[in-house]
Protein backbone atom coordinates (compact mmCIF):
# COMPACT_ATOMS: atom_id res chain seq x y z
CA UNK A 1 0.00 0.00 0.00
CA UNK A 2 1.04 3.02 -0.51
CA UNK A 3 2.17 5.93 1.68
CA UNK A 4 -0.68 8.49 2.57
CA UNK A 5 1.74 11.65 2.61
CA UNK A 6 1.48 15.10 2.10
CA UNK A 7 4.04 17.30 1.26
CA UNK A 8 2.75 20.73 0.39
CA UNK A 9 4.47 23.11 -2.07
CA UNK A 10 6.47 24.85 0.77
CA UNK A 11 7.95 21.93 1.71
CA UNK A 12 8.73 20.67 -1.26
CA UNK A 13 10.02 24.11 -2.32
CA UNK A 14 12.28 24.33 0.72
CA UNK A 15 13.36 20.10 0.81
CA UNK A 16 14.22 20.28 -3.57
CA UNK A 17 11.97 17.73 -5.38
CA UNK A 18 14.35 15.32 -5.68
CA UNK A 19 13.61 14.58 -1.69
CA UNK A 20 10.05 15.54 -2.12
CA UNK A 21 9.47 12.75 -4.65
CA UNK A 22 11.73 9.66 -2.63
CA UNK A 23 9.31 10.55 0.40
CA UNK A 24 6.40 10.19 -1.68
CA UNK A 25 7.49 7.46 -2.86
CA UNK A 26 8.40 5.79 0.30
CA UNK A 27 12.11 5.58 0.60
CA UNK A 28 12.70 8.20 3.37
CA UNK A 29 9.35 8.72 4.65
CA UNK A 30 8.48 6.41 8.02
CA UNK A 31 6.04 3.70 8.73
CA UNK A 32 5.17 4.25 12.02
CA UNK A 33 6.20 8.42 13.80
CA UNK A 34 5.00 10.45 17.14
CA UNK A 35 2.81 12.76 15.36
CA UNK A 36 4.91 15.99 16.05
CA UNK A 37 1.10 17.66 17.03
CA UNK A 38 -0.22 15.13 19.71
CA UNK A 39 2.50 13.01 20.29
CA UNK A 40 0.13 10.03 19.80
CA UNK A 41 1.66 7.53 17.17
CA UNK A 42 1.01 7.64 13.34
CA UNK A 43 1.15 5.43 10.59
CA UNK A 44 1.79 6.56 7.29
CA UNK A 45 0.84 3.15 5.70
CA UNK A 46 -2.46 3.17 7.28
CA UNK A 47 -3.30 7.16 7.80
CA UNK A 48 -3.05 10.42 5.67
CA UNK A 49 0.24 12.16 7.36
CA UNK A 50 1.60 15.72 6.89
CA UNK A 51 5.40 16.47 6.41
CA UNK A 52 6.00 19.44 8.65
CA UNK A 53 9.93 21.01 8.33
CA UNK A 54 11.03 22.97 11.18
CA UNK A 55 13.96 25.29 9.48
CA UNK A 56 16.05 27.62 11.90
CA UNK A 57 19.13 29.86 10.66
CA UNK A 58 21.40 26.87 10.02
CA UNK A 59 19.51 23.63 10.72
CA UNK A 60 16.44 22.15 9.19
CA UNK A 61 14.30 18.73 10.79
CA UNK A 62 11.71 17.49 8.95
CA UNK A 63 8.88 15.88 11.45
CA UNK A 64 5.95 13.88 10.63
CA UNK A 65 2.09 14.77 11.85
CA UNK A 66 -1.61 13.05 11.47
CA UNK A 67 -3.06 14.96 8.39
CA UNK A 68 -6.05 15.40 10.92
CA UNK A 69 -3.92 17.77 13.76
CA UNK A 70 -2.19 20.11 11.13
CA UNK A 71 -1.29 20.44 7.23
CA UNK A 72 1.86 20.04 5.76
CA UNK A 73 3.63 23.08 6.08
CA UNK A 74 7.15 24.66 6.70
CA UNK A 75 7.73 26.19 10.26
CA UNK A 76 10.05 29.40 10.97
CA UNK A 77 11.56 28.38 14.29
CA UNK A 78 15.03 29.68 15.89
CA UNK A 79 18.19 27.83 15.37
CA UNK A 80 18.17 27.64 19.52
CA UNK A 81 14.75 26.67 19.64
CA UNK A 82 15.06 24.15 16.98
CA UNK A 83 18.08 22.95 18.51
CA UNK A 84 16.03 22.19 21.88
CA UNK A 85 13.20 20.42 19.50
CA UNK A 86 16.09 18.01 18.22
CA UNK A 87 17.40 17.40 21.67
CA UNK A 88 14.00 17.10 22.65
CA UNK A 89 14.07 14.46 19.55
CA UNK A 90 17.14 12.33 20.17
CA UNK A 91 16.14 12.43 24.33
CA UNK A 92 19.27 14.40 25.00
CA UNK A 93 18.74 16.29 28.07
CA UNK A 94 18.66 19.94 28.42
CA UNK A 95 20.19 21.86 30.50
CA UNK A 96 18.69 22.98 33.33
CA UNK A 97 17.59 26.63 34.33
CA UNK A 98 17.16 28.47 37.36
CA UNK A 99 14.70 31.03 36.59
CA UNK A 100 12.54 28.48 34.90
CA UNK A 101 9.63 26.84 37.22
CA UNK A 102 7.34 23.62 36.71
CA UNK A 103 4.44 24.00 38.65
CA UNK A 104 0.47 22.91 37.29
CA UNK A 105 -0.67 24.71 34.66
CA UNK A 106 2.84 24.62 33.37
CA UNK A 107 4.87 27.87 34.24
CA UNK A 108 8.01 29.43 32.52
CA UNK A 109 9.82 32.15 32.17
CA UNK A 110 12.25 33.27 29.81
CA UNK A 111 15.89 34.93 30.59
CA UNK A 112 15.81 38.56 30.17
CA UNK A 113 18.79 41.10 30.28
CA UNK A 114 20.30 42.28 33.37
CA UNK A 115 18.01 44.94 34.43
CA UNK A 116 15.65 43.98 32.65
CA UNK A 117 11.78 41.85 34.02
CA UNK A 118 11.56 38.84 32.91
CA UNK A 119 7.70 37.76 31.55
CA UNK A 120 6.17 35.07 33.48
CA UNK A 121 4.26 32.85 30.95
CA UNK A 122 1.11 30.31 32.61
CA UNK A 123 -0.84 28.14 30.28
CA UNK A 124 -4.22 27.10 31.21
CA UNK A 125 -7.53 26.58 30.01
CA UNK A 126 -10.29 29.16 29.95
CA UNK A 127 -13.63 27.92 30.23
CA UNK A 128 -16.07 31.33 27.62
CA UNK A 129 -19.78 30.08 26.58
CA UNK A 130 -19.69 26.25 26.92
CA UNK A 131 -16.12 25.87 25.67
CA UNK A 132 -13.04 24.89 26.87
CA UNK A 133 -10.17 27.39 25.65
CA UNK A 134 -6.31 27.39 25.69
CA UNK A 135 -4.70 30.40 27.08
CA UNK A 136 -1.39 31.97 28.49
CA UNK A 137 -1.10 34.56 30.73
CA UNK A 138 1.48 36.56 30.46
CA UNK A 139 2.58 38.62 33.38
CA UNK A 140 6.30 40.77 33.88
CA UNK A 141 8.41 40.19 37.49
CA UNK A 142 8.62 44.13 37.74
CA UNK A 143 6.92 47.21 36.23
CA UNK A 144 7.77 47.93 32.17
CA UNK A 145 9.30 50.65 31.26
CA UNK A 146 8.70 51.94 27.91
CA UNK A 147 11.80 51.77 25.62
CA UNK A 148 14.06 54.64 26.13
CA UNK A 149 12.65 56.16 29.01
CA UNK A 150 14.24 55.98 32.54
CA UNK A 151 12.03 53.68 34.26
CA UNK A 152 10.49 56.32 36.47
CA UNK A 153 7.25 56.74 34.95
CA UNK A 154 5.37 54.06 37.02
CA UNK A 155 4.41 50.69 34.58
CA UNK A 156 3.83 50.99 31.02
CA UNK A 157 3.57 47.11 30.32
CA UNK A 158 -0.74 47.09 29.37
CA UNK A 159 -0.17 50.97 27.53
CA UNK A 160 2.66 48.99 25.35
CA UNK A 161 0.58 46.13 24.51
CA UNK A 162 -1.90 47.89 23.79
CA UNK A 163 0.05 49.99 21.06
CA UNK A 164 0.56 46.80 19.64
CA UNK A 165 -2.75 45.46 19.43
CA UNK A 166 -4.04 44.12 22.35
CA UNK A 167 -7.35 45.04 23.80
CA UNK A 168 -8.49 45.81 27.59
CA UNK A 169 -10.96 43.27 28.68
CA UNK A 170 -13.68 44.00 31.41
CA UNK A 171 -14.55 40.42 31.14
CA UNK A 172 -13.06 37.04 30.89
CA UNK A 173 -16.40 35.56 29.24
CA UNK A 174 -16.29 36.97 25.74
CA UNK A 175 -13.65 35.83 23.33
CA UNK A 176 -10.98 38.65 22.42
CA UNK A 177 -10.36 39.61 18.91
CA UNK A 178 -7.56 38.18 16.46
CA UNK A 179 -4.43 39.82 16.80
CA UNK A 180 -2.54 39.73 12.93
CA UNK A 181 0.58 38.93 12.74
CA UNK A 182 1.14 37.55 15.95
CA UNK A 183 0.92 33.51 16.89
CA UNK A 184 2.16 31.20 19.11
CA UNK A 185 4.99 28.24 18.26
CA UNK A 186 4.17 24.69 19.57
CA UNK A 187 6.79 22.62 18.11
CA UNK A 188 6.94 19.09 18.70
CA UNK A 189 4.04 19.25 21.05
CA UNK A 190 5.80 21.78 23.52
CA UNK A 191 5.47 25.89 23.88
CA UNK A 192 8.41 27.20 22.33
CA UNK A 193 7.56 31.32 21.86
CA UNK A 194 4.97 33.60 21.55
CA UNK A 195 5.67 35.77 17.70
CA UNK A 196 5.12 38.91 17.00
CA UNK A 197 5.90 40.58 13.56
CA UNK A 198 9.25 42.16 12.11
CA UNK A 199 9.98 45.34 11.63
CA UNK A 200 10.20 46.46 8.06
CA UNK A 201 8.26 43.44 6.78
CA UNK A 202 11.22 40.51 7.89
CA UNK A 203 8.76 38.17 8.98
CA UNK A 204 7.88 37.19 12.48
CA UNK A 205 10.11 37.63 15.62
CA UNK A 206 9.70 36.53 19.47
CA UNK A 207 8.11 38.60 21.61
CA UNK A 208 8.77 35.82 24.29
CA UNK A 209 10.76 32.66 24.16
CA UNK A 210 11.28 30.12 26.32
CA UNK A 211 14.29 28.79 27.34
CA UNK A 212 13.41 25.53 27.18
CA UNK A 213 10.45 24.37 25.62
CA UNK A 214 7.69 24.43 28.05
CA UNK A 215 5.16 21.54 28.71
CA UNK A 216 1.50 22.17 28.24
CA UNK A 217 -1.11 19.35 28.96
CA UNK A 218 -2.54 17.19 26.72
CA UNK A 219 -6.56 18.57 27.08
CA UNK A 220 -4.61 22.42 26.78
CA UNK A 221 -2.68 20.64 23.24
CA UNK A 222 -6.08 19.52 22.33
CA UNK A 223 -8.13 22.32 22.29
CA UNK A 224 -5.45 24.22 20.85
CA UNK A 225 -5.79 21.70 18.12
CA UNK A 226 -8.96 21.69 17.86
CA UNK A 227 -9.10 25.41 17.45
CA UNK A 228 -5.88 26.35 16.19
CA UNK A 229 -6.61 29.76 18.36
CA UNK A 230 -5.00 30.64 21.55
CA UNK A 231 -6.14 33.61 23.65
CA UNK A 232 -3.15 35.56 25.55
CA UNK A 233 -3.97 37.48 28.25
CA UNK A 234 -1.79 40.07 29.83
CA UNK A 235 -1.69 41.74 33.42
CA UNK A 236 1.28 43.99 35.09
CA UNK A 237 3.27 42.81 37.82
CA UNK A 238 1.24 41.78 40.91
CA UNK A 239 -1.95 40.69 39.67
CA UNK A 240 -2.05 37.21 38.85
CA UNK A 241 0.38 35.44 40.78
CA UNK A 242 1.62 32.12 40.64
CA UNK A 243 -1.36 29.95 40.73
CA UNK A 244 -1.34 26.40 41.01
CA UNK A 245 -5.17 25.35 39.27
CA UNK A 246 -6.80 26.54 36.91
CA UNK A 247 -10.05 27.41 38.63
CA UNK A 248 -7.71 30.07 40.57
CA UNK A 249 -5.93 31.08 37.16
CA UNK A 250 -9.38 32.20 36.55
CA UNK A 251 -10.50 34.00 39.88
CA UNK A 252 -7.34 35.68 39.18
CA UNK A 253 -8.63 36.84 35.59
CA UNK A 254 -11.75 37.55 36.45
CA UNK A 255 -10.86 40.17 39.43
CA UNK A 256 -7.54 41.66 37.20
CA UNK A 257 -10.86 42.24 34.14
CA UNK A 258 -12.56 43.88 36.64
CA UNK A 259 -9.95 46.48 38.39
CA UNK A 260 -8.98 47.16 34.37
CA UNK A 261 -5.85 45.29 34.49
CA UNK A 262 -6.03 43.02 32.06
CA UNK A 263 -5.49 43.25 28.13
CA UNK A 264 -5.89 40.03 25.61
CA UNK A 265 -5.57 38.67 21.91
CA UNK A 266 -6.55 35.52 20.38
CA UNK A 267 -3.85 34.47 18.01
CA UNK A 268 -3.31 31.81 15.78
CA UNK A 269 -1.25 28.24 16.66
CA UNK A 270 1.74 28.68 14.42
CA UNK A 271 3.19 24.91 13.24
CA UNK A 272 2.11 22.59 15.87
Amino acid sequence: MPRMLDVSEDVRAEIGDEEADRLLAGENAPGSYDCTSCRTPGDSDQERTSTVLFVGEETAVLAFAHASCIPSQVVQVAEEQLKGAVRSITGEAAAPVAQQQSVHPGHGVTAAPQQQAVLGVTSGLVLIGDELHPALVVEPTAPIARPGSLGEGGDDFLPLLIEQGFLPVSTVDQLPPSLHGWSVLLAMGQLHAVLQPGTGGSGQVAWWQAHQPLQVTDGWRTAANRSHKVLVFAAPVGSIGQQPREDLLRDALDKAAANGRLVAAAMPLAGT
